[in-house]
């Protein structure tokens, strides 16, 4: 089939202290590849190494287009208990573009009984949450959830179901969920992201591991969001303040 993925939606930079290039290197990057957009999205704070204080409210310091591609500044939130709390500071929230939604395993209250109707409701109250736009490698079989009435949740809320490449290489054992979430995505027709989860400039546009998991599902083109300039920038004019932010 064959996909050409224009954005990569969640990437590091080395202020998340455990990657390893800076801004500029990772859009540079992008740039070589010929990626339209690339969203910068550190670690929040419960997060060990993460950025402090000033770092998320000012990511409107950056060029909304710098070496020709578009730069979308967000954060990966961690998801801290059942209920779907996001260690996010709300005077950050106006300043940031783009908020991914995963489970680090950080704080999450719990942890030794994550059953199904738990980590239903964990995601069904992200789903929920107007702030969010993306859940992140959510196949952990720790966490397993009921795929087929969460991702319909997803799809009504705005929220964009990823496929971590990363996951292929750090998380393999999360790959079976992966593609089930992928399958229940092409089921009722909830749009997902294809995401690199860079730590490092080299890794920046690459998704050939998760690419190759939706060619042999036949997952539909229409459906990736980040497949598509247009799809991507009609998402960002209504459900991002990117434009308002940073319209330079």
């Amino acid at each position: 089939m064959g996909y050409n993925i224009i954005a990569d939606l969640h990437t590091h930079t080395l202020a998340s202290t455990h990657a390893y290039s800076t801004f500029s290197e990772m859009v540079r990057a992008a740039a070589d590849r010929g990626l339209y957009a690339l969203a910068v999205t550190d670690h929040a704070k419960t997060m060990p190494g993460s950025p402090r204080d000033w770092y998320f409210g000012c990511l409107c310091e950056l060029p909304l287009y710098y070496r020709g591609v578009m730069t979308i500044g967000g954060i990966e939130a961690n998801v801290l208990d059942f209920e779907g709390t996001l260690d996010v500071e709300e005077r950050d929230v106006p300043k940031l573009n783009w908020i991914v939604a995963s489970i680090h395993n950080l704080g999450l209250e719990g942890l030794r009984d994550p059953d199904v109707e738990k980590c239903t409701h964990l995601w069904l109250q992200v789903a929920k949450d107007p702030r969010v736009n993306v859940i992140a490698h959510s196949g952990d079989p720790n966490f397993v959830y009921d795929y087929d009435r969460v991702i319909q949740e997803f799809g009504a809320n705005h929220k964009l179901v990823e496929i971590n490449n990363h996951s292929f290489d750090a998380r393999k054992r999360n790959i079976p969920n992966c593609t089930k979430i992928a399958l229940a995505c092409k089921k009722y027709g909830v749009p997902l992201v294809v995401n690199s989860d860079a730590h490092f400039e080299a890794q920046v546009g690459n998704f050939s591991h998760a690419l190759r998991m939706l060619e042999e599902i036949d997952f539909p083109e229409e459906l990736i969001l980040n497949a598509s300039e247009k799809r991507l920038n009609d998402y960002l004019r209504a459900y991002t303040n990117i434009f308002e932010t940073r319209p330079y």
